[in-house]
């Protein structure tokens, strides 16, 4: 049986297409980005927040070479292939990209989404991207509330079950 959720996958190139496609039809596009490697509730906060934010939402998840370089030996817990999968899952998601990058500012540059979004441990002037964004007129937004857990804590829980 064919996942249904896979049709929300896409590579650079076709993305690329896709958004100008629905720019042309005046969709206001969101870029949010993170690892997902542990979905908690903070997850689904944060992109059902970006996702108020305009018409298409577009989760671009780290690849396991930039999980590993961001977070450590042990990381990521779930390969990019399931973690893509798992976050296209949601309602909310409209695609999904893995990118290897440690931060996305070359897609930013290359899809200048209308805004970018970050969970709740940013705030507007801590975006590591924020120069890209306004570099070219996109807008930055938080998303998601207030941070109340991370995949880190969760991880230390369950080691000490």
């Amino acid at each position: 049986m064919m996942n249904p959720f896979r049709r929300k996958l896409r590579m650079f190139r076709g993305l690329k297409t896709e958004v100008q496609r629905l720019r042309k039809r005046g969709k206001k596009i969101v870029l949010a980005n993170g690892c997902f490697d542990l979905l908690h509730v903070g997850h689904v906060r944060y992109l059902a927040g970006a996702k108020s934010l305009g018409d298409v939402l577009i989760v671009a998840i780290n690849g396991d070479r930039s999980v590993r370089g961001l977070k450590g030996k042990g990381r990521p817990l779930m390969p990019e292939s399931s973690r893509a999968e798992l976050v296209a899952g949601f309602e909310c998601t409209d695609y999904v990209i893995v990118f290897n990058e440690s931060n996305v500012e070359r897609l930013l540059r290359a899809l200048r989404p209308d805004v970018h979004v970050k969970g709740g441990d940013y705030t507007p002037d801590t975006v590591p991207e924020r120069a890209v964004v306004k570099s070219y007129d996109g807008r930055v937004a938080i998303a998601g509330g207030p941070k109340v857990r991370s995949t880190r804590d969760l991880i230390r829980q369950i080691k000490n079950l």
